[in-house]
């Protein structure tokens, strides 16, 4: 079975920055806020970049698409045509479901069709529902990660500081930060499934 582990980062596009000083004086936020609403919308976001795992083998290197966002999603649906579970944390209510709102702005046919259905657990595994079971708890991977006794992955950056990293052209930083995600989710996927602990 092919197991992707993956995570995205977006930020807000050029034009939805544009626009944001009118966002600004209809909600009354300060700019963190502003970039925070904007960057989790894909009407208003693009993904920057995109890291991820194809298992087996096991502890396959993380890798990074960047750069064009077509390109990105071209790779993805690639991907997606060998895989057989899919799995990230947040990943039904964000990750997939932006992925699969920009391949429709680009016009870039799915490969395949993914189920959005909830309380299963295949051909989508969803960290944050799983452990919670489908309950109201929307735990965040940093914190997940702590309670399972996994190294957070949230110690040097997290998303807040990743439109600002950006600006400043901490393009690298902010593909290792997406990448330590896809370690750390992929580490959690093991002590949800109670799979033995690999050597990596």
């Amino acid at each position: 079975m092919k197991i992707l582990f993956f995570d995205i980062e977006t930020v807000p596009t050029e034009q939805s920055l544009q626009h944001s000083g009118l966002l600004e004086a209809q909600m009354q936020l300060d700019e963190a806020e502003i970039i925070k609403r904007l960057s989790l919308s894909a009407a208003t976001a693009r993904i920057l970049c995109l890291a991820y795992a194809l298992e087996p083998p096991a502890d396959f290197p993380v890798a990074v698409l960047g750069g064009d966002e077509r390109e990105i999603l071209q790779s993805f649906w690639k991907l997606a045509t060998e895989t057989n579970l899919f799995v990230g944390h947040n990943v039904l209510d964000f990750d997939l479901r932006f992925i699969h709102q920009r391949s429709m702005i680009h016009q870039i046919k799915p490969s395949r069709e993914l189920p959005f259905a909830r309380f299963r657990s295949a051909p989508i595994f969803d960290t944050m529902h799983e452990w919670s079971k489908w309950g109201r708890e929307h735990v965040s991977l940093d914190l997940l990660a702590r309670a399972l006794g996994i190294p957070s992955p949230k110690e040097c950056l997290d998303g807040s500081k990743v439109y600002p990293y950006y600006r400043a052209g901490k393009l690298a930083e902010i593909c290792e930060y997406c990448k330590c995600d896809v370690d750390t989710v992929r580490q959690v996927y093991r002590r949800l499934t109670f799979a033995p602990a690999s050597g990596g």
